[in-house]
């Protein structure tokens, strides 16, 4: 009879016990596992083709306009509100910020700071507590000191800034508007500080380094229609913003603002549409493959849900807002799936529709949604929402699944010890009898002899 090693024959005969289970348990294992890192890479996917179609969304419309500005006294840019067509303007005067300074201001001791009253034309003002500006502690108020209070006021809040420049051997304080055009004059009361040489100095008007001046603009030329403002920034034509840099000689030609259509703009809206959606679909597949010629399947390889979601994705694609497709506008899907643009086609429907494409897509809003972009990113959230998304919930009914064969395996591994400590006991009784028998067939031996 052959020697028999007790704690080698329990490991065998304990693994024959539980190997089924155990194989059970470790693949269930690795299918959770493998569902789990899916579920986050769908997550992923659909949040970069949601953030995509959001971006879109955040637009003022996938349909761009073109803006040119003949001359050199500005710069013109157009969304896809503004209405294509020409227009004439002229440049009388470019809004200018007031800048004021008091030249060799005395230093003066702290009692005679006083409170400084400092006011715009638009009704703004705020008050400089002068008196307590003294920084370095040495008694007197410096004209640094005095900008550095003005600047730190709290009620200033950006509508004036201080500072002190030094040249030809003077100091002056100059004060500049935080905004450009009238209301931004500044003016200062003093009537509040004590009798001072500075208060003297602040009551007198200042050096004007720059008066305050609004833009004067004229459109469809000088004699047309005025328009007055503070800034240079010209948002008086719907969805145009025109930046002008310079005013214009008594008598010059007029500029023309030309609006058309931005077919290069226009078609990257779209392309960058198509990409994300390519990108989407590119992920899809590869959890969704049969795995050929070896290749592991996808995960969601027989996913319901999943093949449900390509199917609802296909169907936004291939919606009707009105008469309007995506295929009338250039926008098509090959044999695999994935959108190509017809730019061509895009162009000629643009021109005979220059509003479709944005009705078309519409808005990704959850509070205005519409067209394309919004059935969209309502199929995108309804997947990726964190307290009520399909992902979510799949996620939650996979760790209980995990922690289901967590509590199993601890079972099993209980299963495993008993049945090893039962053979290891029952086969150490054996090897014990193998000995005696042993030894007493020796015996025998020797009594023969």
């Amino acid at each position: 009879m052959a020697d028999i090693t007790p704690s080698t024959t329990a490991t065998q005969l304990a693994t024959a016990y539980t190997t089924a289970a155990q194989n059970l348990l470790t693949n269930q294992g690795k299918t959770a596992q493998a569902t789990a890192a899916a579920l986050t890479k769908l997550k992923t996917a659909l949040s970069a083709f949601d953030t995509a179609v959001s971006a879109l969304s955040g637009k003022t419309g996938l349909a761009q306009r073109s803006a040119t500005l003949s001359g050199s006294a500005g710069t013109a840019t157009a969304t896809s509100t503004a209405q294509p067509g020409n227009y004439t303007l002229f440049v009388e005067k470019l809004a200018t910020t007031h800048q004021v300074a008091f030249e060799d201001l005395p230093a003066v001791p702290v009692a005679l700071g006083g409170p400084l009253v400092v006011k715009l034309a638009d009704g703004s003002s705020f008050t400089v507590a002068l008196s307590s500006a003294d920084q370095d502690g040495n008694g007197s108020i410096s004209q640094a000191e005095i900008a550095r209070a003005i600047n730190l006021e709290s009620g200033n809040q950006g509508k004036v800034t201080a500072m002190t420049v030094t040249s030809g051997g003077k100091t002056q304080l100059v004060l500049s508007a935080g905004q450009s055009g009238e209301g931004g004059q500044i003016t200062l009361d003093a009537s509040g500080m004590p009798a001072s040489a500075l208060k003297d100095k602040f009551t007198a008007a200042g050096n004007v380094l720059v008066a305050a001046q609004d833009a004067v603009i004229w459109l469809g030329g000088q004699g047309g229609i005025e328009i007055k403002q503070a800034s240079n920034t010209l948002t008086a034509i719907d969805g145009v913003t025109v930046n002008f840099t310079q005013a214009m000689a008594t008598g010059a030609a007029p500029l023309t603002l030309t609006i058309g259509a931005d077919d290069t703009g226009t078609a990257a809206n779209v392309t960058g549409f198509i990409t994300a959606y390519n990108t989407l679909e590119k992920a899809l597949d590869e959890m969704t493959t049969v795995g050929k010629d070896g290749a592991a399947a996808g995960a969601f390889v027989s996913d319901s849900g999943v093949r449900s979601l390509r199917t609802r994705l296909n169907t936004v694609l291939r919606q009707s807002v009105g008469s309007l497709r995506l295929a009338d506008f250039g926008v098509t899907a090959d044999r695999d799936g994935a959108l190509t643009l017809d730019a061509a086609k895009l162009k000629k429907t643009l021109a005979a529709n220059p509003e479709g494409l944005d009705t078309l897509f519409g808005k990704s809003s959850l509070t205005a949604s519409s067209g394309v972009l919004g059935a969209f990113h309502t199929l995108t959230k309804s997947w990726t929402d964190s307290s009520s998304g399909q992902i979510k919930r799949r996620q939650d009914t996979v760790q209980i699944t995990q922690k289901n064969l967590s509590t199993r395996q601890d079972r099993l591994d209980a299963q495993y010890t008993s049945a090893y400590n039962r053979y290891l006991a029952q086969f150490t009784q054996l090897q014990a009898l193998q000995s005696r028998m042993s030894d007493t067939s020796g015996l025998f031996a020797n009594l023969g002899t």
